[in-house]
Order: C-alpha cells, then sequence, then structure tokens
C-alpha cells in the first residue's frame, strides 16, 4: 500500500529518501500493532490486585481467621508472580447479605453454609457469574438449644417460643429445622416451624438466649457459642444438626463465582493453597489455634475451652464437602432450587474433586 505511492525520479538520493520515508512509516504502523497487541494481552492476562472475602461469627471461620492473621493468601500470590495482591476482609453476621454482595460483585469470595452455596449455584447456574464451592472449611455439629424446660424435641414447639437462626429460611440452621421439620411432621409440613424463627447473628442470638427475656425462648447455634450457652443453668439441647443429617457435616464453605475462578488462576489458586495451608496450622496447633481466636475475635473464654472445643472428635478442619448432596436433594424437593445436581462435583470448583466427598 505504501509503495503505491511512492514517486521515483532519477535523482538518487530523492529516491533514497523517498523509499526510506515510506519504510519508516510502514515500521510505525507494524510496531504501533504490536503495541496494541502487546498491550491486549496484557490486559487480558492481569488479575486482580485485591481479594475482597467476607467471613461470619464463629469458629467454623477460624481457617479464614488464619489466613488474615498470617497473610498466608498474600504469601502465596507473591511466590505464584502476584506480589502485589492485597487480602481484604470483612465479617458479617448472616448468609444473606453476603449472598447478595457475591452475585452483586461486591465480593469475590464468600464463606458459608452449604445452603447458602446452593441457592447460590442454582440462581447463577450457566452464567459468567455461576457461584461454586472452593471448598469445606470445618466439619462440626450445630444444636438446636432451648431454655423452654417443656421442649424436649422440636415437637413441643408452640407458637409462644421463638427460634433465632442468622437468617430466616436460606441459613445453615434454617434448613436443618426445615429437614428436621419433614422428619418428624412430614415433607409436606417442612416449614411448619418457619413463623417461628427470627434472623439473628450468633452473638446476638446468645446474649438475648441468656438474658431471659423471654424474646426468644430458642437458638440453632454453632462453635463456640452453643458451647457457652450449654454451661448455663437451663438450657439443654433438643436436635443437632449431626442428628438430622445423619453423621459429620461440612459446617461452613467457601465459595466464589466462574469469572473470579476463570479470570484470575493465580489469585484463586494462592486462595486455595492458602486455606489448606492454613487447616494444617490448626490441626498442626490447636492451641495456638485456640489464642488466634481469642486475640482475633475478643472472646471471654479462655484459651483452654477454646482449644478442647478445636480437639473434640466431632470437630474436623477439613477441605472435604460432606453431606453437601443431602440437604441440594431435600432443597430440590422442597422447590427451593430449580436445578438439583447430579452429584456434590457439580457445586465445586475441580480443585476438589479428587477429594472423598458427598
Amino acid at each position: 500500500m505504501g509503495h503505491a505511492a511512492l514517486t521515483i525520479g532519477t535523482n538518487d538520493n530523492g529516491f533514497i529518501r523517498e523509499r526510506t520515508h515510506v519504510i519508516h512509516q510502514a515500521t510505525a504502523r507494524l510496531l504501533g500493532a504490536a503495541i496494541l497487541a502487546a498491550s491486549l494481552v496484557s490486559t487480558a492476562s492481569a488479575e486482580v490486585s485485591e481479594i475482597r472475602a467476607a467471613r461470619q461469627y464463629g469458629l467454623s471461620s477460624l481457617p479464614l481467621m488464619i489466613m488474615e492473621d498470617q497473610k498466608l493468601v498474600e504469601q502465596e500470590a507473591a511466590a505464584a508472580g502476584l506480589p502485589d495482591l492485597t487480602m481484604s476482609w470483612v465479617q458479617l453476621g448472616g448468609p444473606g447479605a453476603m449472598n447478595e454482595a457475591l452475585i452483586s460483585g461486591d465480593l469475590d469470595i464468600g464463606a458459608a453454609g452449604a445452603p447458602s452455596l446452593i441457592t447460590l449455584w442454582d440462581r447463577t447456574k450457566g452464567s459468567a457469574m455461576e457461584i461454586r464451592g472452593i471448598g469445606s472449611l470445618v466439619e462440626m455439629p450445630m444444636e438446636l438449644l432451648t431454655t423452654n424446660p417443656d421442649v424436649k424435641s422440636i415437637r413441643d414447639f408452640t407458637e409462644d417460643d421463638k427460634i433465632a437462626v442468622t437468617t430466616i429460611k436460606v441459613s445453615n440452621q434454617a434448613m436443618l429445622l426445615q429437614m428436621a421439620a419433614a422428619a418428624e411432621f412430614g415433607e409436606d409440613e417442612y416449614d411448619r416451624l418457619d413463623p417461628l424463627t427470627v434472623s439473628l447473628p450468633h452473638p446476638e442470638a446468645m446474649a438475648t438466649l441468656l438474658s431471659g427475656g423471654g424474646v426468644i425462648t430458642a437458638h440453632f447455634s454453632a462453635l463456640p457459642y452453643q458451647y457457652m450457652q450449654k454451661k448455663q443453668p437451663g438450657v439443654h439441647p433438643v436436635i443437632s444438626s449431626y442428628d438430622i443429617l445423619g453423621g459429620p457435616a461440612t459446617n461452613t464453605a467457601a465459595f466464589t463465582t466462574s469469572r473470579f475462578h476463570d479470570e484470575n488462576p493465580k489469585a484463586y489458586t494462592a486462595f486455595v493453597t492458602a486455606l489448606e495451608k492454613a487447616i494444617d496450622i490448626i490441626n498442626a496447633d490447636k492451641k495456638a489455634a485456640a489464642e488466634t481466636y481469642k486475640r482475633m475475635t475478643n472472646s471471654n473464654e479462655p484459651v483452654e475451652d477454646i482449644e478442647a472445643i478445636i480437639s473434640d472428635p466431632q470437630v474436623t478442619m477439613s477441605l472435604t464437602p460432606r453431606q453437601t448432596m443431602k440437604m441440594a436433594t431435600f432443597m430440590h424437593k422442597i422447590g427451593r432450587i430449580n436445578n438439583e445436581p447430579t452429584t456434590w462435583t457439580d457445586l465445586f470448583f475441580p480443585n476438589v474433586a479428587e477429594l472423598p466427598g458427598s
């Protein structure tokens, strides 16, 4: 194209000047195209400089607290070639706000019970924002506690009772209560106890229950709050999550969007590796982990008590998801989700696919 504009005369110097001018133009165009291509490649391969993550109250967030305290994600990211990556952590009292923040793009990573993960997966399935699990954090029993001496089973609750859960209908505890009701009263009455439930974060629910004011008479709790409540006179357990699910089950899982997973492979891998290391750190030195929890939460519980909870045989820090399909099947049966996963691996990214999950 440039040569067509070339005027060739008999003057050798003029010819050289004209030809050189055309070559310089072509070179400039090629160089510009190369710079643009390099810029596009660089832009396409750029990863986030900050991961925004949320955790909830209680010992179920201990692996995330260890990650935050020891800056494990930042260390792994730097080793992977992302030296400037930072983590920003927020604490939320229930899964409702976390779910909406993830879907709206205000959060990159959340952590909540299996019902939240399943609900989010169902709502986003097939989209660029499809949400799937990164892995489990912990297996620990959750107990429904009450101060009402007349309540020996869930059948004994009356309209005078109020049951605190972190978020009505969607939280781990709310869904477990529905599963218990379906088993006790029949599948068609799975929501029989829903009118009794109120949304309260665990610390507030514990304080309200123990105050004796009658605002709530029961709390579907979690560790360490249920441990602290059971030490008080007049508080007794009604049923536990392990009773309802038939054995140990994932209490909390971490999850993110497919977009974050796909567009940030190094950052995602850094988070997974950091989570695995945090779990290993807890299992290797539970007293040190208890000290970290007490320091970060300003808990009044003695370190020895927190360590005893972590060391309970019913408590397991593990990346392996447990009982998620049982929960998903129930949620699909009652119409809470439209899509039923065929296997638990549908709900999680491939990094945990080889683990013995369920």
